[in-house]
């Protein structure tokens, strides 16, 4: 049983936090803490407005995000590490050696599918992350 779960990304302003707030959403109920955080965090940023804009456009939102930095302490709290990339996961594994038995994809259930990083870039890019959280999101919250 998991009671906590971490979402990273790189700068903790695009993938995460869109994620973050779709499987809170998709767990509502459950009394499971999820959050999110950044190997190259952009601390202390908001969400990026596009991500925050296709969110929103989905239903969903999350408006007081703030970016942090993953820390070793930071991944010794939680149960579940979801990641959005292979070099996510190897980034984690430096600062918390011992996260591997609870790092994962977001895309495991999609045969480790990877979201790939929208930022900076055209908001189709955005859509598209957005639909391969979202497959990500429900094939994890089947398991939850």
């Amino acid at each position: 049983m998991f009671n906590s779960i971490l979402i990273v990304c790189v700068g903790n302003i695009c993938r995460s936090p869109m994620a973050e707030a779709m499987l809170r959403d998709q767990l509502a109920g459950k009394n499971i803490r999820v959050a999110s955080a950044g190997v190259g965090a952009l601390v202390d940023k908001p969400m990026d407005s596009t991500a925050l804009e296709v969110l929103r456009e989905h239903g969903g939102d999350h408006p007081d995000h703030k970016a942090r930095q993953l820390t070793r302490e930071m991944a010794h709290q939680y149960d579940l590490i979801l990641t959005m990339e292979p070099r996510h996961v190897q980034d984690i594994l430096k600062i918390a050696p011992e996260a591997r038995g609870k790092t994962f994809l977001l895309g495991k259930w999609q045969g480790d599918q990877k979201v790939p990083d929208p930022y900076r870039q055209q908001r189709p890019a955005f859509e598209h992350v957005y639909q391969l959280v979202q497959q990500g999101v429900a094939s994890w919250a089947k398991h939850l």
